[in-house]
């Protein structure tokens, strides 16, 4: 990975030394200068769609969350390149690559440091005709079948001992063959073993959609969906 690193003043960039990469890339400004936003994402935070039409980009800046992201925005402690969660999630996505796994594919990730903190961005190649299930499910149902390969799709992450700190229905997408892929891989990791943190992880999905059940006027999500999901994961775990 060390072949991945560029550092210039308080600056690294982190991408593929086949990629001629700069800073400007993590700059919003720099595609609206070239007519090259594809469109936003606005939940807590602006998420960009940049690049060329043949090859979409999601280009996404670190916040933080809770209630410390009331006070600090997006600085965090610096202790090293390699503790940064831009450099942790750049690695972890290249790992899950590696391996063939259904997750977003990263592309570059920048990291700046001012004194004791850093700012981070992160560049991911956007997931072709992709839909999250929160955006679905608020306009169809989900046939029994895409369920059952929901499930599988989680298991088989878990099969690999690959933990997402954040499984819910915003996270899960559906691709433009209707194949599911997991995003968003901030703070995740690798673990030893599998144990209660897969649990876990099923757990706070359930939470995630009943979440959005009580939330929206228009959610189709039922028990049954839920036990067709756990149905394809057991088939795999």
């Amino acid at each position: 990975m060390k072949s991945h690193i560029r550092k210039q003043n308080n600056q690294w960039l982190i991408a593929p030394p086949e990629l001629d990469i700069t800073a400007q890339w993590f700059s919003p400004q720099y595609w609206q200068a070239q007519d090259k936003v594809l469109g936003q994402s606005h939940g807590r935070n602006v998420t960009w769609f940049v690049g060329e039409q043949q090859r979409p980009m999601v280009l996404r800046h670190y916040y933080r969350g809770g209630l410390i992201g009331k006070l600090i925005n997006d600085c965090y402690l610096f202790t090293g390149l390699e503790s940064t969660r831009a450099y942790r999630e750049y690695v972890l996505l290249k790992e899950l690559e590696q391996r063939n796994l259904p997750a977003c594919r990263v592309v570059a990730a920048q990291v700046i440091v001012s004194g004791l903190s850093y700012r981070a961005d992160l560049l991911m190649e956007m997931v072709q005709g992709g839909k999250d299930l929160v955006a679905l499910l608020t306009q169809a149902p989900l046939a029994k079948e895409q369920w059952h390969s929901i499930g599988q799709m989680i298991a088989t992450f878990h099969q690999q001992c690959v933990y997402h700190a954040d499984l819910n229905a915003h996270n899960i997408l559906l691709d433009g063959n209707a194949l599911p892929v997991l995003i968003d891989f901030d703070r995740g990791e690798i673990k030893d073993q599998r144990g209660q943190w897969c649990q876990d992880n099923l757990d706070r999905l359930l939470r995630s959609f009943n979440k959005e059940k009580a939330k929206l006027d228009t959610f189709h999500f039922s028990l049954n969906d839920w036990e067709s999901l756990l149905v394809g994961y057991r088939e795999v775990a």
